[in-house]
């Protein structure tokens, strides 16, 4: 009976006990153009950010603040961060994946060097989820889709990946390393099979941005290591192991942006 009484309960419009709601937390996207939103005029191009909803239960959200072009650096020298730290709440989770865009050394607005600039901007995101009382969580970048001469998948972003998993290492942040799972993903899927995971087309041979499967495989890699690494427990996610039809995945109108 003591244990019965601890559990927290409400007293319904009814006048009889109910078990209290789950809170809802949500889970902050800050990252570059694998992990967006895309719209109808992008279509069929689809950031993984997009079909993480399908892996998680209904009482995480997600709201994707990760946009086309953006490195560790420009989204912060844009205000983007300081947006989702004003609404991030205690409880919620900040999950970063930035290096495609960090390592364009041709431009100062985006570039950082993996090693120094790149681990300090970081930080500002990992500071700024804490003092929030929100957690911070690290994601190396997914791989592109490169292969060589004998049909091995190729690892595209240099000393960024080492140099995240170190600052984790370094800060005590969870990190979801998906350039090594999804290189893996590639090796295994092939050459020829990789095309239907990426945006080519007709008029495009796009091997950075996903279709619809490709966002959805690397969604549920997402997932999986949420869980892995202990970001989330079993109960918070759905669907890992489950077949995601690519019709769940839509293309809003860029007016509704």
């Amino acid at each position: 009976m003591a244990a019965l009484a601890a559990l927290p309960v409400a007293l319904g419009a009814t006048g009889i006990a109910q078990a209290a709601p789950r809170r809802t937390r949500t889970l902050y996207i800050a990252g570059d153009s694998t992990a967006a939103q895309k719209y109808s005029d992008a279509a069929p191009e689809t950031g993984w950010g997009m079909a993480v909803p399908f892996f998680l239960h209904k009482d995480l959200a997600v709201a994707n603040h990760a946009v086309n072009g953006r490195s560790s650096k420009s989204f912060v020298d844009e205000g983007r961060l300081d947006a989702i730290l004003g609404l991030i709440k205690p409880g919620d989770l900040l999950l970063v994946q930035f290096a495609h865009n960090d390592e364009k050394a041709e431009d100062p607005t985006r570039y950082t060097e993996p090693w120094s600039t790149y681990q300090d901007y970081l930080r500002l995101y990992i500071d700024g989820a804490r003092a929030k009382g929100a957690r911070p969580v690290l994601a190396t970048s997914v791989e592109r889709r490169r292969f060589d001469a004998s049909g091995n998948a190729v690892p595209t972003h240099g000393e960024y990946p080492a140099a995240m998993r170190a600052l984790a290492r370094e800060e005590g942040v969870a990190l979801l390393d998906i350039q090594a799972l999804s290189l893996a993903l590639w090796q295994k899927l092939g050459v020829e099979e990789t095309k239907r995971y990426f945006n080519w087309t007709a008029t495009e041979q796009d091997n950075t941005h996903f279709n619809p499967p490709g966002a959805i495989a690397v969604a549920r890699l997402v997932a999986g290591e949420l869980v892995h690494r202990r970001v989330l427990g079993p109960r918070d996610v759905r669907r890992l192991d489950a077949e995601i039809p690519e019709s769940w995945i839509t293309w809003p109108s860029p007016a509704a942006a």
